[in-house]
């Protein structure tokens, strides 16, 4: 009686929830209300009214057509047909060279015989924060599946209906041992079957009295109307049938998802409904749970075991799990200061690139995406300038940031959020009818992308200035409430959006494209998605929500590095490994993981460097936490090639030096110095910062070696003819042509981060380097832009003070024409380059 009451309080949609709603206020952002264009299917949430989750592993059941194949209850994925719940566990693995692949395939449906087979007869009863109850009905019959995440058996409750399994793979070929005739049928009475077609043996429970079973090639029909619970699951191997049989009466019909927390640690712990003796439900773990499971009963791996994309499922016995995770003390900025030795090199660096921001010229934003990875970053030069003991350029940063996040809040501009009312959540107004913009955020996607760093840049303006934090507290909530919000009381978001608590980590996919296979490519931004939760929420003191945005945070760094570091050490037998092919492990990191693929590629690119770098960015001061010293080493060694490319983005480059620091911060350092662009969400502050508050156990100083532009006046004197450069009145081309030091133009040259600008003194005019690599270098800009940077360097193989120059206007070197003395930036490499001294004027 009390397991049968625990099931209907269990039934109630997120009954039970450890915090309260952040806010309950109805968002009016400055875009309006928008409604998207794939509305929720109305026959799916008949009895039900939004929020309704979008980026569930189960969400293409209720968005059109409403028959995707989703994402699990793993170890099965299913698809909802029209008269019946399909689904399969993969029985192929693939592997093509960059993924490991278990395609998605039906072995059985099971519905019953009554059913209309109208699509429209069905609906979810109720869900919670990992599983959902789906109920097919027509007129007093029903079948009601309990689809939960773990569970070796699919469960179907019948109310007077009689149960009709269908094979999805072939013909029936044996039910209980008895060979099934290609035409006629053989029946079998009982409370156990086995029933065997193309893809092997399924065990079927009756738990509520015998059931005859009637067998064709295609179809086992029960003999009559049946009130009960029968139970499917897979048997891989006879070995298993023993476990399966001994736990087969006690089924789960949903699951309470808490958390607990003390000081700086908290317990996740999943409590499953049951009917039966909870103390013996039999679940399965994937590789991320054993990690942090504290006192669970494990039977023998060899006892029953299902190998999914994310490595072995195995048992686990009852209802309740704990699991213990250390959260992050790390918030604002490092744990550490900067080392000394890179200390005026970061001062430096944020007077420059401070200066550039100017409030009269904020950013408009053209995007949520872009602009909030750039925005955030220009917030990060605020907390380095504190950290560094700057505050007198703190005030600069903040009124840009504000200036440019006023836009967000007024209506006029051209990107703007707005509340999409269908499904209940912000989004990008002009993409709720159109998936092409912003990534699909107007369809659900990438949302903890986004918002991670609005809410970022949004802390940190609040951290300086406490009026702007109450005028905007309301607005910005909006966005922490879209992707964090913890509780089901909040009635215009669902809790936490892209968060599947079973599989460990987010999901990036919204409902586009029927919401079917689910995603995640960039595991960094989806780290950093609540980061910036944690941030909003210290900043506004909410230390519930700040607790609760540590533990998202610790439990998708500890899925991140399970699922997308791979080690190739690792053991195959490892139970927290979980990609047992030493093959897969060596591509050191996924790019994807899906729910049926995971591989080293990218929806939009495919180098080496940009596989890594997405699992890094951006660079934070959480990335101490993610970035282990064993899979950043490995990352430098497999991305090698391409960081030693010159056609190789920079911005690519800067995020693996900063991980790579975490390993070896002087070489980091030294890297680094190489580099002349950081992408837009980064900057040479945030690297050099990064880099330099690393943990330095062996003491030498990070930067001390590291090379940097010459500064002061000089004049070039080319070492391949011994002339001097003279900057033509006439033509304004520098070229080596003069022997006589008196006669040689000086040039000052200035500091840029990494390399510099020259700068002739006697016309006031920058010299400039075209991308052709074929015209003189010319003394002719009266402001430098990206075609005044160089890079100048000590000559690697040339007597000291010898330097080459290389052109940050195409990254080339710096050579000497013999026909008439002329500076051309045309030189392949450093080999090619000429070598100048610069002598002192």
């Amino acid at each position: 009686m009390l397991s049968a009451l625990l099931g209907l309080v269990f039934c109630v949609p997120f009954a039970s929830a450890v915090l309260g709603p952040i806010a309950t206020d109805r968002p009016h952002p400055a875009g309006g209300d928008v409604q998207c264009s794939d509305p929720p299917l109305a026959s799916f949430f008949t009895g039900h009214s939004p929020p309704y989750p979008t980026d569930d592993w189960w969400s293409g059941y209720g968005v059109a057509p409403g028959n995707a194949i989703v994402a699990g209850p793993f170890p099965y994925e299913s698809n909802l047909a029209n008269g019946g719940i399909s689904f399969g566990v993969s029985t192929s693995r693939q592997w093509d060279g960059v993924s490991i692949k278990q395609p998605t395939q039906t072995d059985w449906t099971v519905g019953f015989k009554e059913h209309s087979q109208n699509f429209n007869d069905h609906k979810a009863l109720s869900w919670d924060r990992q599983s959902v109850q789906v109920q097919y009905f027509t007129g007093a019959s029903s079948m009601t599946g309990y689809m939960v995440p773990g569970s070796p058996y699919l469960t179907f409750k019948y109310a007077s209906a009689t149960p009709q399994l269908t094979s999805g793979n072939g013909a029936i070929t044996s039910l209980n041992g008895n060979a099934v005739p290609s035409s006629g049928s053989v029946s079998a009475t009982g409370t156990e079957f086995t029933v065997v077609n193309n893809v092997g043996s399924y065990l079927i429970y009756a738990l509520n009295g015998a059931v005859t079973l009637s067998g064709t090639a295609q179809t086992l029909t029960a003999s009559s109307a049946y009130n009960g619970v029968l139970r499917v699951a897979k048997l891989n191997s006879t070995s298993h049938k023993a476990l399966l049989d001994q736990y087969s009466a006690n089924y789960p019909t949903a699951v309470t998802t808490d958390y607990s927390f003390s000081g700086d640690s908290a317990t996740l712990t999943f409590t499953w409904a049951v009917t039966g003796n909870a103390n013996n439900l039999l679940m399965l773990s994937w590789p991320h749970h054993r990690a942090v499971l504290q006192g669970a009963n494990q039977p023998s791996t060899s006892s029953l075991s299902y190998l999914t994309t994310k490595g072995w499922m195995y048992p686990v016995i009852g209802n309740v799990w704990n699991m213990h995770y250390s959260l992050s003390t790390i918030n604002w900025n490092p744990p550490r200061a900067a080392d000394s030795s890179c200390q005026s090199a970061i001062i430096q660096g944020l007077q420059y690139e401070i200066d550039k921001l100017s409030a009269s010229s904020p950013s408009v934003p053209g995007d949520f995406y872009y602009w909030g990875g750039a925005i955030a970053a220009q917030g990060r030069l605020a907390l380095i300038a504190d950290h560094m003991g700057q505050s007198s350029l703190i005030n600069q940063v903040v009124q840009y940031m504000e200036a440019s996040y006023a836009y967000w809040f007024k209506s006029g501009n051209p990107t703007l959020p707005g509340y999409e009312t269908t499904w209940g959540g912000i989004v990008d107004a002009a993409g709720a009818t159109n998936v092409n913009i912003d990534f699909g955020n107007g369809f659900y996607n990438d949302h903890h992308f986004h918002y991670g760093y609005f809410l970022t840049g949004a802390a940190i303006i609040a951290k300086y200035d406490s009026n702007w934090l109450n005028t905007y507290k309301t607005q910005v909530n909006w966005f922490l409430r879209d992707i964090a919000n913890p509780s089901p009381n909040d009635p215009y978001f669902p809790v936490t959006r892209h968060r599947d608590w079973f599989a460990g980590h987010s999901w990036a996919s919204g409902i586009a494209n029927g919401a079917g296979s689910r995603d995640q490519e960039s595991s960094g931004e989806a780290i950093n998605g609540y980061y910036g939760a944690m941030l909003w929420s210290l900043v506004t003191g909410n230390t519930d929500m700040y607790n609760y945005a540590r533990l998202l945070l610790a439990t998708e760094q500890q899925a991140v590095k399970t699922y997308w570091h791979l080690y190739p050490s690792m053991s195959s037998t490892d139970p927290t490994n979980p990609y047992p092919e030493s093959y897969v492990r060596s591509l050191i990191t996924m790019g994807n993981v899906e729910d049926w693929q995971s591989g080293a590629w990218l929806f939009w690119g495919s180098q080496k460097s940009e596989i890594a770098a997405i699992q890094i960015l951006p660079v934070t001061p959480i990335g101490e936490y993610t970035y282990d010293s064993a899979w950043v080493q490995n990352v430098y060694q497999y991305t090698l090639s391409e960081l030693n490319d010159p056609t190789v983005g920079d911005e690519w480059k800067c995020v693996i030096y900063d991980a790579y620091a975490n390993a070896n911060p002087q070489q980091a350092a030294q890297l680094s110095t190489n580099l002349q662009d950081w992408g837009t969400g980064n900057t040479y502050t945030n690297t050099l910062h990064f880099i330099a508050t690393r943990n330095n156990p062996s003491g030498t100083p990070i930067c001390s070696g590291a090379p940097a532009n010459p500064t002061g006046s000089f004049k070039i004197q080319s070492t391949t003819n011994n002339n001097y450069v003279v900057a033509s009145t006439s033509s304004l081309n520098l070229a080596a042509t003069t022997s006589d030091a008196s006669q040689a133009t000086v040039f000052k040259f200035t500091w840029l981060p990494n390399s510099g600008n020259i700068l002739d003194v006697a016309t006031n005019q920058y010299v400039t380097a075209d991308q052709s690599g074929s015209d003189p270098l010319q003394a002719a800009r009266t402001v430098a832009s990206t075609w005044e940077e160089f890079m100048i360097r000590q000559k690697v193989g040339a007597a000291s003070g010898v330097y080459s120059i290389k052109a940050g206007s195409n990254s080339l070197y710096v050579t000497v024409r013999s026909s008439d003395g002329a500076l051309v930036n045309g030189g392949a490499n450093e080999a090619a380059s000429t070598g100048f001294r610069l002598v002192a004027a």
